[in-house]
């Protein structure tokens, strides 16, 4: 139709060309298109409908004619460029200027914008030719992201979203439904090739898997077809994605179709998702429960009724009404030159058609209005042309897009200028929706996702919506599904399993199988201290350090907080042995203050032992600080008290000890003796002694002090211990204790056989003995135990050699002062006395008359007489005294005893 300004249109008014061998013996004739396409009919319409409205509209583009020149593709480049060619051409006479050369007021004005084409292998053929002139071109339906290359196609333009959103769109899908094992089929072409690689991508930052990755066209061979469905076929994947035409994969459907393969979910991209050439009852046992990307749908008020206007007689100049009818009827036209083919017999025979019948008797996809999706964007395409002539129109000068801000004359108007007033534009369409291009001349992504269900009536594909998908929307909304719409396979409700291997369950973790892909895995139960939660889980989580993992490894518990507790039995014994200690020491020291004046007490240096049984209850508290949870004060006491207690203790003994034998084993005792180890000087010795055991506990503290500490080696418990914060001092320590015991018990052992009254001195070395086995016996067990029973460990050491010292040193002088008064008296005193220096007397004679007699024999022989000795015991028969003698050959030593009556009466 001729207007004042001209609009080009390309629509794949045929699904292909018949194939034909040019073997070039004559002049090469054009293709024949076969197939006729009802959708791409009815979006042809949707073009003129468009225009007509316009031109009736006295807002827009008033006192103008909007015509046009529309061509069929037949789905394929070659049409659609013989096409284009006449748009550039047209375009190519009229920038020569040829009207002073002939009268051309009757040439076709030249086509200033193109809408279509609708494959993108078809776009990009097209845009790279009309991109020569600057023509614009706005596709309807061509969805290939490489058309969004602006520096390649520099007039390309379209009103469907690119398929780099639908391939992503596609992607979050299979991530919804967690399928991992896919095929993926793509038409080999400008539109199935980037979509699919796009997609590919999509797959790899989700760690999805593609088993089979095939491209396919309408042109295949048969044996490529079937070779294709043999692989489809034999592979576990039951997940299709296919970005492909209708033409394109109906070869396929077909083939799986012939074999029944019904047990497969098809992914349709928007090309193909509600084909009129798939979506037949015929393969609805195979593609039943597809689910599909389709554009959104719009709104076109008016539309249905023009489509029920269509009639071959009224429109005579329009060729593809005429064949539409004839399709539509099974009829033929009286005038058709089908009608002649079929009379001279290269054509099936049908009845001629009167031109009358009812369109609306009959179901096509022509009609089908109640989903109007590419048929909306041709009518936005339209629109959006008519607007930029509008802005141009109604531009005032100064304020234009072009140089110097100028405008553009309408009637003088270059399809370049109608370009730049497209890129720019901005209106509000009849739905209220804002339409604007991005830089890459898109429109923003959304798409409707549905799924083909059968028809309860008829057994028609039922295209029903099941969500949406916006790609603009917020994380988490951007795709929408409500999944109690969706029928699997036309009937089932339960989503197909569509993974490589089967899923891992909570407790488990993916493993890797060598020479196979990532999707394909073996579950391997998680370690000890692991997790998982969830089904297909890659790796298994750590618990945190106070948790531990259940037997079925699914999910963590607060580990168990283990340390010597006040609450448990063990705890509990030690405490009541710790506290009895204190209590039988305290009793002790008060059976010495009670008795003090008593020989016994005096004897044993009564003031050093109250020293000495307070240094023991001290050592039986220390290891009260053992038991409890150990806290940073805790952790830093005990090991200083344990150790100062146990040194003022072993301090004690030794200097008692040894004063007691440095003066029986004096010759003569002098007041030197007494002046140095005097009371003073042995507290003096005694702190010295301490002070030093002191001092390495500052030093400890200071350097290294111990603290509170978590072990979380141990599966399922944590023990709260002491970390010591050096080992060193803490040897050192020890160290010095066992070697003040070490000296301890040289002088016990040294003065054994002193008067037992004085200091017990075998029973201190018992005492000693006791001490070293356990501490030595401490130092392995020490290192060897872990958690609470570490701490129990010194404790018991702790209690042993404590109740080691008190039980040897002391329950003898107790028993005898308690249960045995008649030896606690200064007879029996002095009699031990005398009978120690009887026996150490008798046996300085004994090596003195040996020397001597070797002496005599070596200087006089044997005629020499040598001194006579003798000890005797005389006893005289006044009572009251008693003089044993020890008689020397020179001399006599006499220790003589005496009591006064009355004084051994009291006593007895």
């Amino acid at each position: 139709m001729t207007g004042d300004i001209l609009l080009g249109g390309l629509f794949p008014i045929h699904f292909g060309v018949a194939s034909k061998d040019q073997d070039l013996a004559a002049r090469p004739e054009s293709t024949q298109c076969v197939r006729f396409n009802f959708r791409g009919f009815r979006w042809l319409q949707a073009m003129i409908f468009a225009i007509e409205e316009i031109n009736n509209s006295s807002m827009l583009l008033p006192n103008m004619t909007l015509g046009y020149r529309i061509f069929d593709t037949c789905n394929t480049v070659s049409k659609a460029l013989e096409a284009t060619l006449s748009f550039v051409a047209q375009n190519k006479i009229d920038s020569l200027n040829l009207d002073e050369f002939c009268n051309c007021t009757d040439h076709i004005p030249a086509t200033i914008a193109v809408v279509g084409a609708a494959g993108s292998a078809v776009s990009t053929a097209v845009a790279n030719l009309l991109g020569l002139f600057y023509i614009p071109q706005i596709s309807y339906a061509s969805s290939s992201r490489l058309l969004s290359n602006k520096n390649q196609y520099k007039s390309f333009m379209r009103t469907i979203p690119t398929d780099e959103y639908q391939a992503t769109a596609m992607a979050d899908i299979i991530e919804y439904f967690q399928w991992n094992w896919v095929i993926a089929v793509a038409s080999d072409d400008d539109y199935g090739r980037p979509g699919i690689e796009k997609f590919e991508k999509e797959m790899e930052e989700r760690d999805i898997c593609i088993h089979l990755n095939e491209l396919i066209s309408q042109y295949f061979e048969d044996y490529e077809i079937q070779a294709l469905a043999d692989r489809i076929e034999n592979s576990t994947a039951k997940v299709i994605v296919v970005f492909a035409s209708g033409p394109d994969i109906e070869p396929l459907i077909k083939e799986m179709v012939q074999r029944n393969i019904t047990d497969r979910i098809w992914l349709a991209s928007e090309a193909w998702a509600t084909s009129s050439l798939i979506a037949k009852p015929e393969y609805l046992d195979v593609v039943a429960g597809t689910i599909g990307f389709a554009l959104k749908a719009g709104r076109i008020p008016g539309f249905r009724e023009f489509l029920q206007q269509v009639q071959p007689m009224r429109d005579s100049h329009n060729e593809f009404i005429r064949e539409f009818w004839e399709e539509t009827f099974n009829c033929y036209l009286e005038d058709s030159p089908r009608w002649q083919e079929s009379e001279n017999g290269s054509t099936s025979f049908r009845p001629l058609c009167t031109g009358e019948e009812d369109i609306t008797s009959v179901e096509t996809p022509y009609m089908d209005h109640t989903h109007l999706r590419i048929s909306y964007n041709v009518y936005v395409a339209v629109y959006s042309i008519a607007h930029a002539l509008q802005d141009i129109l109604t531009c005032t000068p100064g304020h234009g897009l072009f140089a110097n801000n100028s405008c553009a004359d309408i009637k003088k108007m270059e399809a370049w200028q109608v370009l730049k007033q497209l890129r720019h534009l901005n209106y509000t369409n009849s739905m209220g929706e804002k339409m604007h291009f991005d830089e890459n001349a898109d429109l923003s992504a959304n798409y409707t996702i549905i799924n083909w269900h059968r028809s309860a009536e008829d057994g028609s594909v039922v295209f029903e919506e099941i969500g949406f998908h916006s790609m603009h929307a917020k994380r988490g909304a951007k795709l929408l599904i409500d999944n109690t719409k969706i029928l699997w396979n036309g009937f089932s409700s339960e989503v197909p399993f569509s993974n490589c291997s089967e899923d891992c369950e909570p407790g488990t973790r993916k493993g890797i199988i060598d020479s196979m892909p990532t999707c394909c895995f073996e579950c391997t139960e998680c370690s000890d201290g692991e997790f998982s939660n969830h089904k297909d889980a890659s790796v298994c989580a750590k618990c945190p350090n106070n948790s531990w993992s259940n037997g079925n490894h699914t999910f963590c518990f607060l580990k168990e907080i283990e340390f010597l507790s006040w609450t448990e039995p063990f705890g509990i014994a030690l405490a009541i042995c710790a506290v009895f200690g204190v209590v039988l020491t305290a009793f002790v020291m008060g059976v010495f203050v009670r008795f003090r004046n008593t020989p016994i007490v005096k004897a044993t240096n009564r003031e050093l032992s109250y020293v000495l049984l307070f240094s023991l209850i001290c050592c039986f508290s220390s290891s009260l600080v053992f038991i409890g949870e150990p806290q940073d004060w805790t952790c830093r006491l005990r090991q200083p008290a344990f150790g100062i207690s146990f040194v003022l203790c072993i301090s004690c003994i030794l200097v008692k000890t040894n004063r007691v034998l440095l003066v029986f084993e004096a010759k003569i005792p002098t007041s030197l003796h007494r002046k140095w180890w005097g009371l003073n000087l042995q507290f003096l010795l005694v702190f010295l002694c301490t002070f030093v055991q002191v001092m390495i506990c500052v030093v400890w503290l200071y350097n290294a002090p111990p603290s509170s500490y978590r072990n979380h080696d141990i599966d399922e418990i944590i023990f709260i211990t002491c970390n010591e914060g050096s080992v060193m001092a803490l040897g050192f320590l020890i160290g010095y204790t066992c070697l003040l015991a070490a000296i301890c018990f040289f002088f016990a052992f040294k003065s054994r056989k002193l008067p037992e009254n004085f200091t017990e001195a075998k029973f201190i070395t018992f005492s000693m003995l006791i001490f070293f086995i356990v501490w030595i016996s401490f130092i392995p067990a020490y290192f060897s135990t872990h958690g609470k029973f570490v701490s129990a460990v010194e404790v018991i050491a702790i209690l042993a050699s404590s109740f080691g010292m008190l039980a040897c040193i002391f329950f003898n002088k107790v028993y005898i002062i308690l249960f045995k008064p008649s030896r606690n008296t200064i007879e029996e005193v002095r009699c031990s006395t005398a009978a120690h220096a009887f026996k150490v007397a008798a046996k300085a004679t004994l090596k003195h008359s040996t020397a001597a007699r070797k002496k005599s024999s070596s200087i006089g022989g044997s005629s020499a007489s040598t001194p006579s000795s003798s000890i005797s015991l005389k006893t005289n028969d006044d009572p009251a005294s008693a003089k044993p003698r020890v008689s020397f050959g020179s001399g006599t030593v006499t220790l003589s005893l005496s009591f006064e009556e009355s004084r051994r009466s009291s006593l007895m």
